[in-house]
């Protein structure tokens, strides 16, 4: 009697430890999650820089389900040890993305009302827990194409898109848009 009720106390224990190994490294997620979020909504993330973190949440995130996978749904000491450093990492990439000197513009035109429109929703997104971080790098990359394009653009034309250029940017701007909204839903 004794014996059984000592073995369902231990597997009460490693059911609470293994339960709280997953919420520590799911809750730090979301935390930087909600962080990117917040900078993107704010103008202190650009899309470049947003790509950036989230190709690398993306890459632990994978790694942390093919170590569950290897090991029947949990994390070895060693693994949480790696994920948390690799977290570290990107928690101190957040906190220099967002305090450097490179903001998202504040828009003037239709092109960068409509960007920053964009990069609202893919906030949200973020927030949320619509978009994962594959999806939101992804997404920012695509952004970040049509940013270069505009500012090339731009720069060979004195500071101006054509008309023919404005309809190029709008068409890409739809796609994009289209792509949000298929992630998000």
């Amino acid at each position: 009697m004794r014996l059984t009720s000592t073995m369902i106390m231990v597997a009460a224990v490693t059911v609470m430890v293994a339960s709280a190994q997953t919420n520590i490294v799911g809750q730090r997620k979301e935390n930087q999650q909600d962080r990117v979020a917040q900078g993107i909504k704010s103008g202190q993330l650009t899309a470049g820089e947003t790509g950036n973190l989230e190709t690398k949440e993306a890459a632990i995130n994978q790694e942390v389900r093919t170590d569950r996978t290897l090991n029947g749904g949990k994390l070895t000491s060693q693994e949480r040890q790696t994920v948390n450093g690799q977290q570290n990492q990107v928690s101190k990439q957040i906190y220099a993305d967002k305090h450097n000197a490179v903001t998202q513009p504040t828009p003037r035109t239709e092109v960068g009302a409509r960007r920053e429109n964009q990069q609202d929703r893919i906030a949200n997104g973020v927030q949320s827990g619509t978009l994962n971080a594959g999806q939101t790098a992804r997404i920012e990359k695509g952004e970040t194409a049509i940013n270069q394009q505009v500012k090339a653009d731009r720069s060979a034309n004195g500071g101006k898109l054509t008309g023919a250029q404005r309809n190029q940017v709008n068409q890409r701007q739809n796609r994009m848009s289209g792509k949000i909204y298929r992630a998000k839903h």
